[in-house]
């Protein structure tokens, strides 16, 4: 399976930002709000400047206190960023998750952001496929 197909089943595609010069509390209130793990910080919504997981919100309040909070989401996203293409499969973003130990990559189209997947989103996509195996092999036994 593609990452393309991951970006067409995901339910409202839409991908949440903030922008740079945010606070880390108003990142964090976003997250919490909308029940995700993660923000993209990017003034127009298509060119990233980073990522901020709660991961590193949690990290940041540990090592600094409640003080981080803030703080620009610049001093704590993420601005070196792997990401995928819309022709890459499933495989080989699980790969990168795996070995990079992230949990969220965006799609790039060139330079333009055109999704974010989630761990959630790529195991989803691997189990919807493992089930259409076990069907098609199934059904070849029983002789359908």
């Amino acid at each position: 399976m593609l990452v393309q197909q991951i970006l067409k089943d995901k339910a409202g595609g839409d991908v949440v930002t903030v922008a740079p010069g945010s606070s880390v509390g108003e990142a964090a209130k976003t997250l919490s709000s909308k029940r995700i793990g993660a923000v993209v910080v990017s003034s127009d919504g298509k060119q990233m400047a980073g990522i901020l997981s709660e991961r590193d919100i949690v990290r940041a309040i540990g090592s600094n206190g409640p003080g981080c909070l803030a703080d620009p989401v610049d001093s704590l996203m993420t601005s070196k960023i792997i990401s995928a293409t819309r022709d890459e499969t499933v495989d080989s973003v699980l790969g990168k998750m795996t070995s990079g130990r992230f949990r969220h990559m965006p799609v790039m189209e060139g330079n333009q952001m055109v999704g974010l997947i989630s761990i959630g989103d790529v195991v989803k996509a691997q189990l919807a496929e493992l089930s259409m195996e076990k069907e098609a092999l199934e059904g070849m036994i029983k002789g359908f």
